[in-house]
């Protein structure tokens, strides 16, 4: 593992009540359905079914007045999937809002990693080797 993916950071989700929720998982399926060119391929790089990948894109495109993807169909391929000109702003906003909170709080950050202990095993492996 890199340095960085030891790195203290803030998991920002945003909430829309009654249930929906916006986080860095639907974030990263944008950006790899924006990558990949289907809903199908960015499921599989995020480890999840199709199923999912598509509820998760269905779920995005009708929490806000525009969609985030749409499908395309036909090609030698047989379709696939775009991220739409409000998916690509989605994608830039939500990624601003991490930057900012992670600035506002880097002084507690900073704090959090100079006083925590690096050798401290993680509940997630302590229960891998029982």
């Amino acid at each position: 593992m890199r340095d960085e993916d030891y790195k203290l950071h803030p998991v920002l989700r945003i909430d829309f009540p009654p249930g929906d929720r916006l986080g860095r998982g639907k974030i990263m399926l944008l950006e790899l359905i924006r990558e990949t060119g289907s809903i199908s391929a960015a499921g599989r790089a995020m480890d999840m079914s199709y199923r999912r990948a598509w509820l998760l894109v269905d779920a995005l495109n009708r929490m806000f007045k525009e969609p985030s993807v749409e499908s395309q169909r036909g090609g030698k391929q047989g379709g696939g999937a775009a991220v739409t000109p409000f998916g690509e702003t989605l994608i830039q906003r939500f990624r601003a809002m991490e930057a900012k909170a992670c600035a506002a709080i880097r002084d507690d950050l900073d704090w959090l990693e100079a006083v925590r202990d690096r050798n401290a095993v993680s509940a997630e492996e302590t229960a891998r080797h029982e």
